[in-house]
């Protein structure tokens, strides 16, 4: 059969009008996938905010921690709210039973230390394939988790500076804070001071961690934010504050934050005062949380929206009390 070019052609103008252009959505959409590649497969969801029509978003990969899940992980988040409000898509990748038992990510594995190869292959190649479906804006693509979701981001963010443009982690650990199970353990409960260098681009990071958390040592929230100002080309010129405040009915915390000369952020470490493994302003609907605040969801939309803003102040927010860091 003979192809009559000029219907191939309006065939090919169909179908690049239905994947920039597809019916508005008139409620957010929350759906499963499946993504393989050579470095391996893993489930994923993914958010879609109400009122897409094919405009260019930004997306946030989220990282679930042990025992987690996808659903249990945006439940207790509640990031997919947060996206809505700030027009963002947002990726659940889930870690498989037969990768982990408890669903743990291999973070402290040396494969899963490389580029290229393992888990942080497998992540960043599948947000390269949502970013292939839909018109994401490049520069505008970041990741996060929760414990060993927080140290698997901080090592996709370190081997990937060229994808994702900033970093959130909470209750996590540092780049290469381990190389087999037993140094695992021993970083988790005294902190990894001794991870190796972070050779990147340095992100802009954010990390959260609670200072009575008895399962990851708070030494370790130190040590990320150490590590990226380390790595960082700038990070010994960062201008720090330091900012104390208080969630009304909820916990204390202490802010350090560190931002360029323009403006542009650099890195916050959030310390919340008597917390222990768990997100910081979640919701009780998901697992380790914590709704006593301050609200790590949204201040690390804030902090990434600050960071693609560049000039745009990082610390400034409503949802903190006190002066501004000055």
């Amino acid at each position: 059969m003979k192809l009559d070019r000029h219907w191939f052609s309006r065939a090919l103008g169909l179908l690049a009008r239905t994947r920039l252009h597809p019916p508005a959505a008139s409620e957010p959409q929350f759906s499963s996938g499946n993504f393989h590649c050579r470095a391996g497969s893993r489930r994923y969801k993914l958010f879609v905010p109400s009122g897409y029509t094919g405009q260019p978003l930004p997306l946030l990969v989220m990282l679930h921690g042990c025992q987690q899940d996808p659903d249990d992980f945006a439940a207790g988040t509640q990031m997919n709210a947060v996206a809505q409000e700030h027009g963002c898509l947002v990726l659940y990748p889930a870690q498989s039973q037969e990768a982990n038992q408890a669903r743990c990510w291999n973070w402290f594995s040396a494969l899963d230390q490389e580029r290229g190869q393992g888990e942080p292959a497998i992540i960043a190649a599948m947000a390269r394939d949502i970013m292939a479906r839909y018109p994401v804006r490049q520069s505008q693509v970041f990741i996060a988790g929760l414990s060993a979701g927080g140290a698997m981001a901080v090592i996709v963010g370190t081997l990937y500076p060229d994808l994702f443009a900033a970093v959130g982690v909470h209750s996590g650990l540092p780049f290469a804070a381990a190389r087999d199970l037993p140094s695992a353990l021993y970083a988790m409960r005294l902190g990894a001071a001794n991870a190796r260098a972070a050779q990147t681009a340095g992100q802009p990071i954010i990390v959260f961690h609670g200072d009575r958390d008895s399962t990851v040592h708070p030494a370790n929230g130190e040590e990320v934010l150490a590590q990226g100002l380390r790595s960082h080309p700038q990070g010994g010129s960062a201008n720090p504050a330091t900012l104390a405040g208080q969630v009304p009915d909820g916990h204390a915390f202490t802010l350090k934050a560190h931002w360029l000369e323009d403006g542009s952020p650099l890195g916050e470490h959030w310390v919340i005062h008597g917390a222990g493994h768990a997100w910081s302003g979640g919701s009780a609907a998901g697992s380790y949380t914590d709704p006593r605040g301050p609200d790590a969801s949204r201040e690390m939309m804030r902090f990434f929206s600050a960071a693609r803003n560049g000039a745009q102040n990082a610390i400034s927010s409503p949802a903190r009390t006190g002066p501004a860091p000055g």
